[in-house]
């Protein structure tokens, strides 16, 4: 074929999401409507474990197809980041440390897994809250987000990073893990929660609470104080119980809806070698979130 033809000819792409119960993911609308926004043929398929009657160790015939089908590559979520580790052929120096990939790029015959939870949570924070003091950062989960975004606040430069989770020994071993990763900080877990809060400067929230299935407040509300920045992972809803009752304590504060955005910007980038406009995508997912919530 001529480079001619090759050029006027629309270039397309397919892509998948392996996990769990991710019928209701946005994440297939976000990289559809921004391949179309950018003139060419996206295609972005759920590959949901439960609508398959399939479990994890699925995962060694789901890549090979992919691979086969000519996939360009696929998003990973629950239950499989840290299991299709092993039937990759090259990681990125940040999924080799975190342990966990969510975005697998098949490039001529090769696996090659990277992270973009990290990223993604890094970018959303510079945009939303790009002044703050990372003097002293809590956080509120330990699990495979909570690694990620631990990673990332301590790649922004956080001088102190406490872990609370429900699992004591859990975030003992994140803690552990991050501070050999970054020495020059201080990272521990557990402690007094109100104490530890009363002398942060910032509250990021990595657990589940709080979520459309899951309501309610990770923490009792009058634990939150003004001079304390709160970032939420959580997008659905938009504006969860922690955020209004931050707010309503003088808070600036972080909607989870930017990390979902941009680990869905980095993970294009990385599929089509393109960059795509984050604040269209941002845009388009808030006005699904919006239809999704009047439902």
């Amino acid at each position: 074929m001529s480079e001619h033809n090759t050029a006027t000819k629309p270039r397309s792409f397919l892509c998948g999401l392996i996990g769990k119960g991710i019928g209701g993911s946005l994440t297939p609308a976000m990289h559809e409507k921004e391949g179309r926004e950018l003139g060419f043929n996206y295609v972005y398929r759920r590959i949901d474990l439960d609508a398959l009657g399939l479990a994890v160790d699925a995962l060694p015939e789901l890549l090979l197809a992919a691979q086969r089908m000519g996939f360009d590559g696929l998003n990973i979520t629950y239950p499989c980041k840290q299991a299709v580790i092993p039937l990759l052929d090259e990681l990125s120096d940040d999924a080799r440390a975190l342990g966990a990939v969510n975005t697998v790029l098949f490039r001529d015959g090769k696996r090659i897994g990277h992270n973009t939870d990290w990223s993604g949570f890094a970018s959303a924070f510079k945009r939303g809250l790009p002044d703050v003091s990372l003097e002293s950062v809590v956080q509120l989960g330990a699990g495979g987000a909570g690694a990620a975004v631990a990673h990332a606040a301590l790649q922004m430069g956080a001088h102190a990073l406490t872990l609370f989770d429900v699992d004591a020994t859990r975030a003992q071993a994140l803690a552990d893990e991050l501070q050999a990763r970054f020495p020059a900080a201080r990272v521990s877990a557990g402690g007094d929660l109100q104490a530890t809060l009363a002398a942060a400067t910032g509250l990021i929230h990595a657990t589940p609470t709080g979520m459309a299935k899951l309501p309610g407040l990770p923490l009792p509300a009058e634990y939150l104080h003004e001079r304390l920045w709160v970032a939420d992972i959580v997008y659905f809803p938009i504006r969860t119980a922690l955020l209004e009752a931050a707010e309503g304590r003088g808070c600036r504060v972080l909607s989870g809806g930017g990390m979902a955005v941009y680990q869905a910007v980095d993970a294009f980038r990385l599929f089509t070698g393109l960059e795509p406009d984050a604040e269209r995508m941002y845009a388009h997912l808030q006005s699904m979130l919006a239809q999704d919530a009047g439902q």
